[in-house]
């Protein structure tokens, strides 16, 4: 029986999206300049107003306000009618030092023996549906928040957009579980008050499917099928988006976690990634479990899996890992034995994750909008500088956990 599934993405510029950045801002100056930090940042954003808490355990001193204005300059905040602008806002700091009870759980004598940050559990997800291994709707809702970030920076074929926005898809599936077509896309842009509202409504809504949906139309060749004259199109369906950002909604650190993840497929453990250091498992597991998956599917054993793992805070060794192929498993094995094997190939304990995927270098400020997943795997040189003026520059691997560097060690291992 065919069927509807719907994903969705925000902007940069969406209020949790502007607090997330802040947050992971501030974990990659703390892991620039002091690769041991352990922290846990959360950032609240409002009407001309930051604020940050959060647990601390680090040799770095940082000028938090000075990093969070260049953030927020960065989006593209910097107009006084915003009503939040990077110059301007108030940033209070109530940032203070971690816990000694849960740093002992963590920090051993014994690198290797280093304990979860807490319990819980995580989840890693792959199909092959895109050539990123990711759900075909998210992967159009990021897409088109991205090409739509592209047209407001290059201020040229439209030159109103604000930075606030978001975007959902809609596709139906066939009874193969296979994208048949684009059943509705809806858009809502953050926008300049330029005209009447019926004016503005018209022109917003020609734009993004005139000049949007036809670049992002170009990114996927293998399904230009899907789009066709019967998509149901909903631009900024309230009629008018001009307050937006910060201004228009409340934004908070962690509130984003299925945009971060598979847009709803598979499942997640619930816990954040934004402004938390790679010992909380909350995210290097959910990484390494990503990878796991995306290995998977790479390596032929399967179309589609979902990968869990489970911790104890304090505790090295996982409580659990375990593998769901939906059905679509290739090799004469189940599920159960498939997950045995998972768990002689990859090592899960907390230290050796971070080593894995080099999770103590300043790579989280772009993971922190358009997902965390099926991101491009790349190097890039940052610089940082620190308060007294010492200018840092770190060359770094971005998106690890999207390598498919494991293909044939699991096509190894099973082929015994």
């Amino acid at each position: 029986m065919s069927y509807l599934f719907t994903s969705e993405s925000v902007s940069e510029g969406h209020p949790d999206k502007v607090a997330d950045q802040i947050s992971d801002a501030l974990i990659d100056n703390f892991l620039a300049f002091d690769p041991q930090s352990k922290v846990a940042c959360e950032t609240l954003v409002t009407t001309g107003q930051v604020v940050l808490a959060g647990e601390v355990k680090s040799h770095a001193y940082l000028d938090v306000q000075e990093i969070a204005r260049q953030v927020i300059r960065r989006i593209g905040y910097v107009k006084s009618e915003y009503m939040f602008e990077a110059d301007s806002c108030g940033i209070l700091s109530a940032i203070h030092e971690q816990s000694s009870d849960i740093n002992q759980g963590v920090v051993r004598k014994k690198k290797e023996e280093q304990g979860a940050g807490d319990q819980g559990m995580m989840f890693g997800y792959a199909t092959n549906e895109t050539k990123d291994y990711m759900p075909l709707a998210l992967d159009l809702a990021h897409k088109l928040l991205l090409e739509l970030a592209v047209l407001r920076r290059e201020n040229k074929q439209i030159k109103y957009l604000r930075p606030d926005a978001k975007s959902q898809v809609t596709l139906e599936y066939d009874d193969n579980n296979r994208p048949v077509r684009i059943d509705a896309i809806v858009v809502s842009t953050q926008h300049d008050d330029f005209a009447s509202d019926v004016v503005m409504a018209k022109k917003i809504h020609n734009d993004m499917v005139r000049i949007l949906i036809p670049r992002v139309k170009a990114k996927y060749p293998k399904y230009k099928h899907l789009f066709n004259n019967k998509i149901k199109y909903h631009i900024n369906p309230t009629g008018k988006f001009v307050i937006g950002g910060p201004h228009g909604d409340t934004g908070v650190t962690g509130r984003k976690i299925i945009v971060d993840t598979y847009g709803g497929k598979g499942a997640h453990g619930g816990g954040a990634f934004s402004g938390k250091d790679p010992s909380k498992v909350d995210r290097s597991a959910a990484y390494a479990t990503r990878h796991i998956a995306k290995n998977l599917v790479a390596a032929g054993i399967c179309n589609e899996v979902l990968v869990q793992v489970s911790y104890a805070i304090g505790v090295a060794k996982p409580t659990s890992i375990c593998v769901d192929t939906y059905g679509t498993a290739k090799v004469k094995l189940n599920d159960s034995q498939i997950g045995k094997i998972v768990e002689k190939v990859f090592d899960m304990r907390p230290y050796f994750i971070e080593q894995r995927f080099k999770l103590r270098n300043p790579i989280y400020s772009e993971t922190a909008a358009y997902g965390h997943m099926g991101r491009k795997n790349q190097w890039v040189t940052k610089t940082f500088t620190s308060p007294d003026g010492r200018v840092k520059k770190v060359r770094v691997e971005l998106f690890t956990w999207e390598k498919l560097d494991y293909v044939s060690k699991l096509k190894k291992a099973f082929s015994k």
